[in-house]
């Protein structure tokens, strides 16, 4: 159907059909052919209504995302670098420990401290007439090229009879400290001694150090618990015959006081005497089970006439049918126990 010409109704129709052109073009309706986003806002065709098309709002979310995609952008460069920053530094700072698992697994701490036990005896011994077979002995712990007397001056004697280690202190998977403690006349000595450790070899790596001998700790005070007389006296005169069994080994008599399997004795190690109970230290408790301190004065076979030697025991005591048997027992592990 043919278009009428405009201009037979005058210039009220043409700006009808104007008007509906434009409604054609509208950018909601169809793509704005060609036209950037951001082209300047004059010359761009009226909305309806003659306001400007939401091209203004759409630019906005187009910023918004630009945005929230640069901030994940940097989120991602920044976790990239610092990853391999964090692991680098928590793999090469020390432990806080000192050392690492891994580490003082892969040293042989048994072998160390044998190998440092063995020199220490050795290097703890000399005398300037028999210089030279120690120094024979010393190489078989030095390092290539270390002084054959390693430090001695070869002049004077020092002599030790009993050297043992104290403890081993790991610092990586080749090096560690052995402490070794050892006795010659009055003497007490504490030895430092660094060994390196290689595919099961080791060396004597550094010259020992003296060191000083342990403080002596003080005990906590004794707390303030209810002791249970009743039962402390009740246990005194079962507790002796229990005490003559275990020093004697009787396996028979140890099995009626046993609650289990019987309790290994002493096989006659020690001399049981009727006052070798000398104190039973037993806490109130629960009416069944209870833990109490004993001390027990042993005789020794082959010591002074009428010498004895007081220990403390801890033993682990459970009550069936009215009677007390003896569940465990080993040595004390509280202070001031009795």
């Amino acid at each position: 159907m043919a278009r009428r010409s405009a201009v037979e109704h005058g210039r009220d129709t043409a700006v009808v059909e104007e008007a509906a052109g434009d409604r054609a073009l509208d950018p909601w309706d169809a793509p704005d052919q060609g036209r950037r986003w951001d082209e300047p806002e004059q010359g761009r065709r009226r909305g309806r209504g003659g306001g400007r098309w939401g091209g203004s709002g759409g630019r906005v979310w187009v910023w918004i995302g630009r945005a929230i995609l640069w901030s994940v952008l940097l989120v991602i460069l920044v976790n990239g670098i610092r990853a391999p920053f964090e692991r680098f530094t928590a793999d090469s700072g020390p432990s806080s420990g000192g050392t690492t698992a891994t580490a003082a697994a892969a040293f042989p701490t048994g072998e160390a401290g044998a190998f440092a036990t063995r020199f220490a005896h050795v290097y703890l011994n000399y005398d300037q007439k028999n210089a030279g077979a120690r120094e024979n002995q010393l190489r078989q712990f030095l390092p290539e090229g270390a002084d054959g007397q390693f430090g001695w001056n070869g002049a004077g004697q020092l002599s030790v009879q009993s050297v043992q280690m104290a403890g081993v202190q790991v610092h990586d998977a080749h090096n560690a400290t052995v402490t070794v403690l050892a006795h010659g006349g009055d003497k007490w000595y504490r030895l430092a001694v660094p060994v390196y450790a290689d595919k099961g070899a080791l060396v004597v790596s550094g010259k020992p150090a003296l060191l000083p001998q342990p403080a002596r700790a003080t005990l906590p005070q004794p707390g303030v618990r209810e002791r249970d007389e009743a039962l402390e006296n009740e246990l005194k005169t079962a507790l002796g015959s229990f005490f003559e069994a275990y020093a004697q080994g009787n396996q028979e008599t140890l099995a009626r006081f046993s609650a289990g399997p019987a309790i290994q004795g002493l096989g006659g190690a020690v001399t049981y005497t009727p006052t070798s109970v000398q104190q039973v230290v037993a806490p109130r408790g629960a009416a069944d089970q209870r833990t109490v301190t004993v001390t027990v004065a042993w005789q020794i076979p082959g010591g002074a006439a009428g010498g004895t030697l007081e220990q403390d025991y801890r033993l682990d005591m459970v009550r069936k049918g009215g009677t007390w048997y003896v569940k465990d027992i080993r040595g004390t592990t509280e202070p001031n126990a009795t």
